[in-house]
């Protein structure tokens, strides 16, 4: 169980969050959304640090010598193509190439060394990338697949409604953690994975064979990608709150090994 926040110090796993690189006021924001810092903070346990988005220029073994485990946060942004070698598309668009740049290869260092990995949304495509995996965009618009896209809705609560089942692969690391073979999820993409990665199995399918969940085969440490959002509704449902709380076991137990 998450120790509650008045227990939580400066000694409680530092936990790294990827941010968006956002341009407004003539600033640029490295930023992300307070729902994945609530539920990392609330629900894992452990104490969420923003690493900015500067690409080469960070230190990754600097960044992870001090960090418990790593949370790849959604986005409405997409993986450039060229990173798994197709041209661009205004269709693919919007693209964030310092998040990129960042993150990809901070993925592929957090796992040579062990550091619990949990990425969400864009944070598991960024992860099928990352291992030379490529990805579809439009997924809605291919024969027999179903519309991924969020409900058009101002209402969050709305947008983020838990609305499909995946069928989670038995005996994976996603089945011990639910403890189930079947959840509702909520679904809010319009790309998705499209050559799977050697190195990732998959942990869950929508009802249209979209791939919602994978995680690294020859890891040393924890990782688990999903596809939809548990942070959103990770202080009420009862998946989404398994699926953090395995995270911040693990980044709690990395963080007792070092």
């Amino acid at each position: 169980m998450a120790p509650r926040l008045k227990e939580l110090s400066m000694s409680a796993p530092v936990v790294l969050v990827t941010p968006d690189v956002r341009h407004f006021q003539g600033y640029a924001w490295h930023a992300a959304p307070s729902t994945y810092l609530q539920a990392t903070l609330t629900q894992a346990g452990v104490m969420p640090l923003i690493v900015p988005a500067f690409g080469d220029r960070l230190d990754f073994d600097a960044i992870l010598d001090r960090a418990d485990g790593l949370v790849c946060t959604g986005s409405r942004s997409n993986v450039h193509p060229r990173n798994f070698g197709v041209e661009p598309h205004p269709s693919m668009e919007p693209f964030d190439e310092e998040r990129d740049a960042t993150t990809l290869p901070l993925i592929r260092r957090a796992i040579e060394r062990g550091v619990p990995l949990l990425c969400i949304c864009r944070g598991l495509q960024e992860l099928n990338v990352a291992l030379g995996g490529s990805l579809i965009s439009e997924v809605q618009d291919l024969d027999g697949r179903m519309d991924h896209r969020a409900p058009e809705s101002e209402v969050m609560a709305e947008r983020f409604v838990i609305r499909h089942p995946v069928q989670v692969v038995a005996g994976g690391c996603l089945g011990r953690v639910l403890n189930a073979d079947k959840v509702d999820v909520n679904s809010l993409h319009r790309q998705a994975i499209g050559h799977l990665s050697d190195r990732l199995a998959i942990e869950a399918l929508a009802p249209d064979g979209t791939i919602e969940a994978v995680s690294v085969k020859d890891a040393p440490g924890f990782t688990l990608g999903v596809q939809w959002h548990p942070e959103f509704w990770a202080a009420t449902d009862g998946p989404s709150q398994a699926i953090f709380g395995a995270f911040g076991d693990a980044a709690r137990a990395y963080a007792g090994r070092r």
